[in-house]
This record gives structure tokens, sequence and C-alpha cells, in this order.
């Protein structure tokens, strides 16, 4: 074979494994369709369960908000005067938008140092760490939904002073991921 055609052939299947696919399940409304279209993804949320106890539909309600489950996700761009962008809004990256400083953390504790953020079971295993955290230091029941997505959000120190009390738009996101929580709960219990 000559060298081209090897060439040819090493970049043809470069192309087509190339890169993660972070684009998001077709369906985000329901949790059957997302565990058909993508069963690693369930399959590291049952790890995740497993290993932190954080429900399934609990998880996947909080990546949805976090990502919309798209493994690459930042925040957007700021810009100075419209036009001059000057970074992003914060470091927040990946399936479960984690923070770097918090990523960090993470990896230091679980001894994960090669996890990466845009890889699925990483980051649910990111989010079982953190809300287990979350059920220890403040008595968040894992199953609780709409309050491990504000200590998610706020952070656990800016959930005990209750930061999110004087943001109403923050409370009515968190009521919209407890009941998306609930329903993904229900699908699951009916695709099994």
């Amino acid at each position: 074979m000559n060298r081209y055609l090897k060439l040819a052939i090493v970049g043809l299947v470069a192309s087509c494994g190339g890169g993660g696919n972070y684009k998001a399940p077709r369906n985000l409304d329901n949790a059957c369709a997302i565990k058909a279209e993508r069963p690693a993804y369930f399959k590291a949320m049952q790890t995740t369960q497993r290993r932190w106890g954080v429900p399934i539909h609990v998880q996947m309600a909080s990546i949805h908000q976090e990502s919309k489950f798209i493994g690459d996700a930042r925040t957007p761009h700021q810009y100075v005067l419209g036009i001059i962008p000057v970074g992003r809004q914060s470091s927040a990256y990946g399936y479960s938008q984690a923070l770097d400083g918090t990523w960090e953390e993470y990896q230091k504790e679980t001894g994960n140092r090669r996890a990466r953020r845009d890889n699925i079971k990483d980051a649910t295993d990111f989010m079982g760490w953190y809300m287990d955290g979350t059920s220890k230091r403040l008595g968040i029941s894992k199953w609780d939904t709409q309050s491990q997505y504000l200590a998610y959000h706020e952070g656990r120190s800016g959930f005990a002073r209750g930061s999110h009390r004087s943001k109403p738009w923050l409370m009515n996101v968190s009521a919209n991921v407890a009941q998306r929580g609930e329903t993904y709960r229900a699908q699951l219990a009916s695709c099994r």
C-alpha cells in the first residue's frame, strides 16, 4: 500500500473518532429517550448512584439545567462596550458546569487527577461527590432535587447563608429543576 493511501486511511479513521460527542441528546424532555440514545450516560449515573447515593433523576435534572447534556458547555463571553470580549462569566465547564477550584478540590479528595469535566462518567461522579458532601455538611436529603440544586448553584456556604432567597429568578429555576427531576423519576420508573 502506498504512503498516500495509508495517510488517507489514517486521516479518515481519525476524523470519524476524533473529539467527543458533546452534542445534546435529541429529546431532553424524556429520560427514557436519553437512556436509549446515550446508554453510557445512564451507566455513569447508575455508577454515581451506587457510589454516592444520589438518585439518577436528581443527577439528570441538575445536568439538564447546568449544560443541557452538552459535554463541552461553557458560560457565555462577557464584552466591554458590547463588542470587546474580555473572558467568560466564570470557569464553569462541561456537563456539570464545575468551576475550576471545585473541580480541583474533587480531583484532590477523590484521587481522580485524570478526571475531565467533558467526560460524562467524571462529571456525574463529581456531581455525586458534591451532593454527598452537601448532604453530610448541610443535612440536605440526596432526594431533595430543589435544595441540592440550590446548594450546587450557590455553593454550600451561599446556601447556608440563604443567598438563594434573595434571587427570585433562581428560586424559579430551582423549582423547574425539581419538577424536571420528578418527571424524569416517573419516566425512569416506566422504562426500566
